[in-house]
């Protein structure tokens, strides 16, 4: 029969390993709507390819100190891209339906090269200039 803490141990290790796979479905989904490869994001973390599959595959831990730079890539906050909503905020994740158009929109524009993210910006800041005037 299984002590207490042998039980607790099996409980914290499936817990963790459920974790790593959900945190790893989430970059893995996020990277590709963003339209950026395993490959890229591996090399603006610093690590290799494989070891960018394996987290993603929820095989091998998520190294901590790599979550800022990743959050940032993906255009996530850590409280989302770990799973873990603040308080007292709605996620539109959470939201029963489509994801509005203008939201559409700039995830579109995000996956795009910087050179054409400035250009759509000038447009824009154009436009809504002489809307205001």
């Amino acid at each position: 029969m299984l002590s207490t803490s042998q039980l607790a141990k099996i409980t914290m290790a499936t817990m963790e390993t459920a974790f790593y796979e959900k945190l790893g479905l989430r970059i893995a989904e996020r990277r590709k709507t963003l339209g950026i490869t395993q490959v890229q994001l591996a090399a603006t973390l610093g690590i290799a390819q494989q070891t960018m599959a394996h987290y993603e595959a929820g095989k091998v831990r998520f190294a901590a100190g790599l979550l800022p730079v990743l959050a940032e890539t993906l255009d996530l906050s850590i409280e989302a891209l770990i799973g873990f909503e603040a308080k007292g905020t709605k996620s539109a994740a959470k939201k029963r339906g489509p994801a509005p158009k203008i939201q559409q929109q700039l995830e579109r524009l995000s996956a795009l090269p910087k050179a054409k993210q400035r250009v759509v910006s000038e447009v824009l800041d154009s436009m809504l200039a002489q809307a205001g005037r």
